[in-house]
């Protein structure tokens, strides 16, 4: 069974452009290693500009793996100097019973 996430990426100022880049490549890369399914992701956006990229896994297992691949290593070294990663928690809206967030991927 999959593991699904929720990661969010609060782009640092003026690194939209380059946060975005590392999105389109983040779940190609994971799919082609074989670390993440297959299944649709959503890519949504918050008030504040945060991202959330709700994506799944193919196991725990394959999230170590990830830690241990030095092609997202690469790509996640792009994302640390495009975005900050921020806890759900501290999404503006995430705090309501019903959290609202616009798509980001259209």
């Amino acid at each position: 069974m999959g593991r699904m996430v929720i990661a969010c990426y609060r782009p640092q100022p003026g690194q939209q452009a380059a946060l975005a880049d590392c999105v389109r490549d983040h779940l190609p890369l994971l799919r082609r290693l074989g670390l993440a399914t297959a299944r649709p992701a959503l890519l949504l956006r918050a008030a504040d500009g945060t991202l959330l990229e709700i994506f799944e896994w193919v196991s725990e297992a394959a999230v170590e793996r990830a830690h241990h691949d030095p092609q997202v290593a690469a790509l996640w070294e792009r994302f640390a100097a495009a975005c900050d990663l921020v806890p759900m928690a501290d999404v503006p809206g995430s705090g309501e019973v019903f959290a609202h967030f616009d798509p980001a991927d259209d």
